[in-house]
């Protein structure tokens, strides 16, 4: 079924089940999240949703308008001063975890550069890689468009497909990592501002809110004038020839605003932007396409190996240089997250391991790896003769 009202509805009732079984059974250990992404998984590959071959346009407008949105109701209940400790940490793991990627795509290239199947594609594929797993897919379809790569059809469906599949299985790798890590080898957890004072513990843990329909119009208002606005001065850069993402001048806007008592007072943001986050994820979910692999043959194969290759070098080098440096387990894969899936991905990871304090800072390296993550990609596709 392509009709996108049936497959809204479809979504919604994914988000419904899990938030049901995480509510009233032993499911809740797993986690609204997760259970988002497998369930989404599971209902594409079975039919019953479109999947990554066959996207409809509101699996784009989910991408293109609502993910952000997600980023900026969120944002709008901040204060920066929860930067106050963990940011530079932050920021730190982030570019550890960027310089691993950037490596895991070298190291893949060497390794699988000689396959006659892959070397026409080695450079860019390389440079979308290594832009997808700094900051997200926008900077994978950014140097996907530069290379013309969506025109060689069933290699970017079974890109898309290993790329899916790799980020939700990451996803479950980063929710995972801490919990365990912290059992055999406890790290100090740093506490924000707002930690410290009980605050964010609260809030976290209460997601009701009394709305009316005036704080929604003004919500409505608020985000998609933002929205508007980060796209403008985006474009309006482009033409001066300044690259600098959308998102980043979102989330400006919403930091702003979340600066000032009358903007913090308006109820709802969390909830909108909460269920705007699952609806993200469910599409991500609905993205992880298996058959896609199969009809490209050996090629498949050599897209995984390669993927893998790309995505495992920058676990061990996140983790690994963490571990050295005795880190948070959670902030190492917040930041981790926000360079393989990135803001979106990075927040609700944040969210799952019970972490309020590491949301912002994960958007923010998040934030910062789409800026920076296309520059990266085309470097590595430049350095093997693209």
């Amino acid at each position: 079924m392509q009709h996108p009202l049936f497959i809204l509805a479809v979504l919604f009732s994914i988000i419904i089940l899990c938030e049901w079984l995480n509510r009233h059974t032993f499911f809740r250990k797993v986690g609204t999240t997760l259970m988002v992404i497998l369930v989404a998984a599971v209902t594409a590959n079975l039919g019953i949703i479109p999947s990554a071959s066959d996207a409809p346009p509101l699996y784009g407008g989910i991408f293109t308008y609502l993910a952000p949105l997600s980023i900026f109701y969120l944002l709008l209940g901040v204060n920066l001063k929860d930067l106050k400790e963990a940011g530079l940490p932050m920021i730190i793991m982030f570019g550890i975890g960027a310089v691993g990627t950037a490596s895991g795509a070298l190291l893949a290239s060497f390794l699988f550069g000689e396959s006659a199947l892959l070397q026409e594609y080695l450079a860019p594929f390389a440079g979308m890689m290594t832009g997808t797993y700094i900051g997200g897919s926008v900077n994978f379809n950014a140097i996907a468009l530069e290379y013309n790569m969506m025109q060689e059809g069933a290699f970017f469906a079974g890109t898309v497909a290993v790329d899916n599949i790799l980020t939700a299985l990451w996803m479950i790798t980063s929710l995972a990592m801490p919990i365990v890590l912290q059992r055999y080898f406890p790290r100090k957890e740093i506490k924000m501002y707002a930690e410290e004072s009980g605050k964010a513990e609260v809030e976290a843990h209460n997601e009701l809110e009394w709305v009316d329909p005036y704080q929604l119009a003004l919500l409505g208002f608020l985000g998609i004038l933002a929205l508007w606005i980060s796209n403008t001065v985006a474009d309006w850069l482009k033409e001066i020839g300044i690259q600098f993402p959308s998102i980043l001048v979102l989330t400006t806007i919403a930091l702003i605003l979340a600066q000032f008592p009358q903007i913090q007072k308006i109820q709802g943001a969390k909830l909108l932007g909460l269920l705007s986050v699952y609806l993200f994820l469910a599409v991500i979910g609905a993205f992880c396409e298996f058959a896609a692999l199969s009809q490209i043959g050996e090629l498949a194969m050599l897209i995984l190996g390669f993927t893998t290759t790309v995505v495992l070098v920058h676990g061990l080098v996140v983790f690994g240089i963490g571990a050295l440096l005795k880190q948070d387990w959670s902030l190492i894969a917040v930041a981790s997250q926000a360079n393989i899936g990135g803001a979106s991905t990075a927040m609700a990871l944040a969210k799952s391991l019970n972490r309020p304090g590491l949301m912002l800072p994960g958007i923010m390296v998040g934030s910062l790896g789409a800026g920076v993550g296309t520059y990266i990609g085309f470097l590595v596709a430049k350095i093997l003769g693209a």
